[in-house]
């Protein structure tokens, strides 16, 4: 195929994909394409069954006109989200619809059990779904880490034994039997709340999750953030909320070590003499618990600092707060509070809208870009990926 047709056909891709259901006429005006090309693409996509009939025009003078839409189970992507403590994974099609989802505790023993378990769960979402793996074309892994680039090696990831000494990008992929892509667990958190959460419309974005750990996904531009090894938005190795020389800090972070579920446990013991889950600890506050209040006061102080530190060098319009206890309205209350006592000029500060599904739906939309790109794409540079519209995407969600 020459490079010509190779740049009308994903031009042709990305209109049905922003448009659908659109005709070939409306694809024409669309793409600035001759008819008698489109009329060539389409065919052979719909031959290929990545595109299909959908209906016809209504409401127009002479005669209707049949329409089309991507195929959304041409091809399947598997989304992992591996956090230290458990590991979720889903089947994604065409349309960023998720048919089937498995989640368990993430294995204790670390390594290779991790990589087997993610194995195991995500061909449990082909059996349910009755999809041929055949199919599945791209896996998308979520990693509480830094993806080292060009490898599949992670780093600075504590939380789960033995993580950091295996290739999990090529031990998953000669398991599973298709590409894999890894990326930072908060990075895909970022690029799904600015595709359909909290950070729509919004091009410069700083995510923060806070929940067993403690990380940042930045966005500037519209585009992620992820530095020269991987590492940018590593907040919990910030040097300050504990002794950053410490062995301890210099494994999981200073501030980590601070705000992270365990530090807040710990703060909470040092306190009231006996020991609660963080959930407790929640509760207790709200009951009014001196010791729980001055923790989660704590807490959020020190979350401020964390923001403004960030802020202070990416300067983003909006700050979002996310994880199991940095999404939480006791936290994020706080922050917003705290904030202009040590900033003139705070950004933004709002929860984050998608909760424990961001990382999905990042990975799923990072995924679809990728797999357009190497079904459709062309040899060149790309300023972008190609996703179905925002809107459409949560209506057939909603249904």
């Amino acid at each position: 195929m020459t490079l010509s047709r190779q740049l009308s056909k994903q031009a042709v891709m990305a209109a049905i994909l922003r448009c659908a259901p659109i005709s070939r006429a409306s694809l024409a005006k669309q793409t600035g394409l001759s008819k008698q090309t489109i009329s060539e693409i389409v065919g052979q996509l719909e031959e290929d069954g990545f595109v299909t009939e959908t209906g016809r025009t209504s409401g127009h003078i002479g005669r209707t006109a049949i329409t089309y839409e991507v195929n959304p189970r041409a091809a399947f992507i598997i989304a992992v989200d591996l956090g230290g403590t458990k590991v979720r994974v889903a089947l994604c099609d065409l349309a960023c619809r998720t048919l089937a989802e498995e989640v368990a505790p993430t294995d204790k023993r670390g390594k290779l059990h991790v990589v087997e378990q993610i194995v195991g769960l995500a061909r449990l979402t082909t059996k349910t779904a009755a999809v041929d793996t055949d199919r599945i074309r791209l896996a998308v892994v979520a990693v509480p880490g830094a993806p080292r680039p060009g490898s599949g090696h992670v780093v600075l990831a504590p939380n789960i034994p033995g993580f950091e000494e295996i290739d999990i990008g090529q031990a998953i992929s000669a398991r599973l039997g298709v590409e894999v892509v890894l990326e930072n667990d908060v990075n895909l958190a970022a690029f799904g709340e600015h595709w359909l959460g909290a950070g729509r419309n919004v091009d410069d974005l700083v995510y923060i999750a806070l929940g067993t750990g403690l990380g940042a996904g930045i966005m500037i531009g519209g585009e992620l953030v992820r530095g020269a090894t991987g590492a940018a938005g590593e907040l919990g190795y910030l040097p300050f909320g504990s002794d950053p020389f410490s062995a301890e800090a210099r494994r999981v972070g200073a501030l980590e070590r601070r705000v992270g579920m365990l530090g807040i446990e710990r703060r909470f013991r040092d306190l009231a003499g006996h020991a609660e889950s963080v959930p407790r600890i929640f509760d207790l506050a709200e009951a009014g618990d001196a010791s729980a209040r001055a923790v989660l006061d704590d807490t959020a102080t020190v979350m401020a600092r964390a923001v403004a530190a960030i802020c202070a060098i990416v300067d983003p319009v909006r700050v979002l707060l996310g994880g199991g206890i940095g999404g939480r309205e006791e936290i994020v209350s706080r922050v917003r509070e705290i904030l202009p006592g040590c900033m003139t000029r705070p950004p933004e500060v709002e929860a984050g809208q998608l909760g424990a599904n961001a990382t999905i739906v990042g990975a799923t939309a990072i995924g679809l870009g990728l797999l357009h790109k190497s079904l459709f794409g062309a040899p060149v540079a790309s300023t972008g990926i190609s996703l179905p519209p925002a809107d459409q995407v949560i209506a057939g969600v909603a249904e």
